[in-house]
Formats: structure tokens, C-alpha cells, sequence
């Protein structure tokens, strides 16, 4: 048993070439296909470079200027957010963050909408 998991050990301290060239040599060996096996062998390395090419799904929409039609930007707060007249008044006013992590394409619409407006608004 020890032996193992010394070569269990071995196999985590290999580089994914070397994995890649043992993968080889061992299907050549025993005429077997190891397709599953070598996506799960390369799946920690690739989930180690996932987070820095992963997609942002979800943003903020933040209002930069409101632009000459305030009441027309208003209607649109108030369409997508729900708050009473008052509420999206100061919102608007008060500009910056309207709405906190909504999906791209709501947030995309949204900005759509207050640039149809008037304002001038950004995703981040």
C-alpha cells in the first residue's frame, strides 16, 4: 500500500506536460482510451486559471449624470426599481449606485434605458 501512495504522490507533483506524456505512454501500454481520466487530471490546474477568465455575470449600474430630462430619467428608476416617486427622486439625485448586481442583460437593458433618457449611465 505504501507504494501506492508514493506513486500517488508522485502523480501530484508532476507538471500537466509530464501527466500529458505518462497519459500517452500508459494508452499506448494497456490499447485504452483515457479521455475522461486526462480532463480530470487537467481540471485543478484548469480550475486554478478559471477565476481569472471568468466571466462577470453580474454588475452595478451606476448613474454618472442625469442630463437635461431629470423627470424622464425618474420614470425609468422607477420602472426598474420599484421605489415610489420620492424615493427614485433622491436616488437620481443622489446618483451612483442604482442597482447592485444585477444579471448582464437586465443591467445592459437598464442602461439602455436611463442613455434613452437622458442620463448618462455605466456598468461596472
Amino acid at each position: 500500500m505504501a507504494d501506492i501512495n508514493k506513486f500517488i504522490e508522485e502523480i501530484g507533483n508532476m507538471t500537466v506536460l509530464e501527466l500529458n506524456e505518462l497519459v500517452k505512454a500508459l494508452e499506448e501500454k494497456f490499447g485504452v482510451s483515457a479521455a475522461a481520466p486526462v480532463a480530470v487530471a487537467a481540471a485543478p490546474a484548469a480550475a486554478a486559471a478559471a477565476p481569472a477568465a471568468e466571466e462577470k455575470t453580474e454588475f452595478n449600474v451606476v448613474l454618472k449624470d442625469v442630463g437635461a430630462k431629470k423627470i424622464d430619467v425618474i420614470k425609468v428608476v422607477r420602472a426598474f426599481s420599484g421605489l415610489g416617486l420620492v424615493e427614485a427622486k433622491a436616488a437620481v439625485e443622489k446618483g451612483g449606485v442604482l442597482k447592485e448586481n444585477a444579471p448582464k442583460e437586465e443591467a445592459e437593458k437598464i442602461v439602455a434605458d436611463l442613455k434613452a433618457a437622458g442620463a448618462t449611465a455605466v456598468l461596472e
